[in-house]
């Protein structure tokens, strides 16, 4: 009898038992699914301001997007008439400097990042090298231009030093010394001077000082020109001008203005030829500049120079 009764006891314990573990599940199970599904249905509010927060910026971004491509457009429809017109005026492709200093420095970093690390500390070693024997040469230079600058004293002022307009972004050079084409005759020519693409009415600085040798006719084929004598060997000419504010014989410094620039004589549009001459050899402008350009300006100066193969006169 007492068996029985401990077996059913037993029984009824596991019975329990099982309807709680049962009973457990079922409410453990009912509380997910409550929950899975208010997640689907609906937000938190932290979930809220993070939702609208993405539609905020993926907006933002659209609308970014949509004015990049725009900007994008409008961008490589003006450097397209820019060649056009440059096609049509010089008859000859732009050059373009900043896309072949791109690819090589490109090609440079390439060949760099291939290289094993010894052969790059051998590379390096060996610049430094170079460098340093770059800088005695450069210290050597500058210790004889400084002596030979004493020597000169005061006369230093009769050696053409900055440029005859305002050009300080560089941009109003377009051509250079040398060999280039003829805009009427499309033939090529020498070029002793160099143009500058200048307003009517431009000021046109003396680049050093002198005494007016010349002020010649507007129906030369250079048009209206003052000639200066900076009596060292050096002369320099302007031409092209509108009027000239000078005289034959005055004296000038450097920086006084001296002329207005035009488009007088055999000339395709506004702008001002500019020469100098030394011993009465017509010699490259370029290079006397020096005393307003840095030397990174100097070496862009250079490369517009050389890039230009179309006068106005």
């Amino acid at each position: 009898m007492t068996n029985d009764t401990n077996t059913k006891r037993n029984h009824s314990r596991r019975q329990r038992v099982v309807r709680f573990v049962v009973g457990l599940f079922a409410w453990v199970s009912a509380i997910l699914i409550y929950y899975i599904g208010f997640s689907f249905l609906f937000d938190t509010p932290y979930e809220h301001q993070l939702r609208q927060d993405n539609n905020k910026l993926r907006q933002e971004y659209n609308s970014m997007a949509e004015r990049y491509d725009s900007l994008e457009m409008i961008l490589d429809n003006i450097t397209a008439r820019d060649k056009s017109v440059f096609r049509i005026l010089f008859e000859s492709n732009p050059y373009d400097l900043d896309t072949e200093q791109s690819e090589e420095r490109l090609a440079l970093q390439e060949k760099t990042i291939s290289k094993p690390k010894r052969e790059l500390e051998s590379d390096l070693n060996q610049r430094i090298n170079e460098l340093s024997k770059h800088v005695d040469k450069l210290e050597s230079s500058w210790k004889r231009i400084k002596t030979l600058g004493d020597s000169l004293g005061q006369n230093s002022s009769n050696i053409p030093s900055i440029q005859p307009v305002l050009n300080k972004q560089l941009t109003l050079l377009t051509a250079g010394y040398g060999t280039i084409l003829n805009p009427f005759y499309r033939t090529l020519k020498s070029h002793q001077g160099i143009d500058y693409t200048v307003a009517e009415g431009s000021s046109v600085f003396a680049t050093a000082d002198g005494v007016v040798k010349e002020i010649s006719d507007k129906n030369s084929t250079l048009g209206k020109t003052i000639v200066i004598d900076h009596q060292n060997g050096y002369k320099t000419s302007y031409s092209h001008l509108m009027s000239v504010v000078v005289r034959r014989g005055q004296k000038v410094e450097r920086g006084d203005i001296i002329a207005l620039s035009g488009n007088s004589g055999l000339s395709l549009a506004p702008h001002l030829h500019y020469e100098v001459r030394y011993n009465d050899m017509r010699i490259d402008p370029i290079h006397y500049f020096f005393m307003e350009l840095t030397p990174d300006e100097y070496q862009r100066i250079i490369r517009i120079a050389q890039s230009g193969m179309q006068s106005f006169d």
